[in-house]
């Protein structure tokens, strides 16, 4: 970042709700061409807030915690198969 950057009254997370619903970015080419890209979290993604993040610098890091967390939930119930 540059020093002439001032980010006094920024509010932290402002964006981080609306983020997570999608958001679309449009590139303006030099050609005078737009490009527009939808972006979506992927099916399954996991977005964890800032103090939770402090603690978990990468993937396997949350992964390795929360399989020794598994064995201290209660077992989950056997649900029958729906019929077609």
């Amino acid at each position: 970042m540059r020093a002439e950057y001032d980010f006094r009254g920024g509010v932290r997370g402002k964006h981080y709700r609306a983020m997570q619903a999608g958001y679309t970015i449009t590139i303006h080419e030099a050609d005078g061409t737009t490009v527009v890209k939808d972006v979506i979290p992927k099916e399954g993604a996991v977005i964890l807030e800032p103090d939770v993040r402090a603690y978990f610098p990468d993937s396997e890091s949350v992964n390795r915690t929360l399989r020794c967390l598994i064995p201290l939930l209660p077992k989950k119930l056997k649900t029958k198969a729906k019929k077609a």
